[in-house]
Parts: C-alpha cells; structure tokens; sequence
C-alpha cells in the first residue's frame, strides 16, 4: 500500500481546470491531507469547471488560479502533475527540491468543440476520472 502523504500539490496548465478541480476534491474526499494547486502559467477561472463541481456539491467559484512562482509555500511531500507541460516543469524542480512526483495523464476539457451539453459532458468525465484517481490514492 502507498502511505497517503501529509500535504501535496496538484498542478496543471493554467490552474484553471485540472489541478483545481483535483485540489477542490481531494479537500472533500481527504481531509486530512494539506491540499493546494498551481499551474505552469497564468490561467482565468473557468465556468465549466466551476459548474460540474457545484453538480457534486463543491464550491470552487470564489477560486483564484494561481502559478508556481505565486505559491507561498512550496515544501510539499508529492506533486502531481495532470499534464505535460506541467509534469516536464515539475520534474526540472525536483532536481532541486525534495518531493515525490506522480503523473495522473489527464485529459484537458477545454479542447471540447460543441454544443454546451458536449462541452460539460467532456468536464465532467474529467471531474469523474478525477475523483476516481484522489480517492483511490488519498482516501483513507
């Protein structure tokens, strides 16, 4: 069995979707985990995300997407990446810094062309695949 870590970081492309939407989750499911997310660049909220969240009872609607270089606090025991970019920065970091890192490929909804009931179907497979991975790794 993995031993569940004390804190970790999400991190994703812009901190829009993914690594919040993964935090916001991981916060519900495990408690007892210090949870953050990050991203590699700067990012806006994102409706969709916020939307099929609120579905399953969480409320990121007052978030802020953040980037690395704004996190305050940087000492966290696992990082997981959710998509490439990320991981490939996140790995230069651990040359330096002592972490573990896990990468969870995970698929970015925004590229979803469509009506609005395709676009939220694609968010919300992404939510689920989600919180299928957070509680497989980090519930107790």
């Amino acid at each position: 069995m993995i031993e569940t870590p004390s804190s970790v970081l999400f991190v994703c492309r812009h901190n829009a979707i993914r690594s919040p939407m993964a935090a916001a989750i991981a916060r519900h499911v495990a408690p007892h985990v210090y949870v953050r997310s990050a991203g590699v660049e700067h990012g806006e909220p994102d409706p969709f995300a916020v939307a099929v969240l609120a579905e399953s009872g969480i409320d990121i609607s007052h978030r802020t997407p953040r980037t690395l270089d704004e996190l305050a606090d940087t000492s966290f025991d696992l990082i997981v990446t959710l998509a490439p970019e990320a991981h490939h920065h996140v790995l230069e970091l651990a040359r330096t810094q002592s972490f573990d890192v896990e990468y969870w490929p995970t698929l970015d909804p925004s590229v979803t062309h469509g009506s609005r009931a395709q676009i939220l179907e694609s968010y919300r497979a992404c939510r689920d695949a989600l919180d299928k991975q957070v509680r497989e790794r980090f519930a107790r």
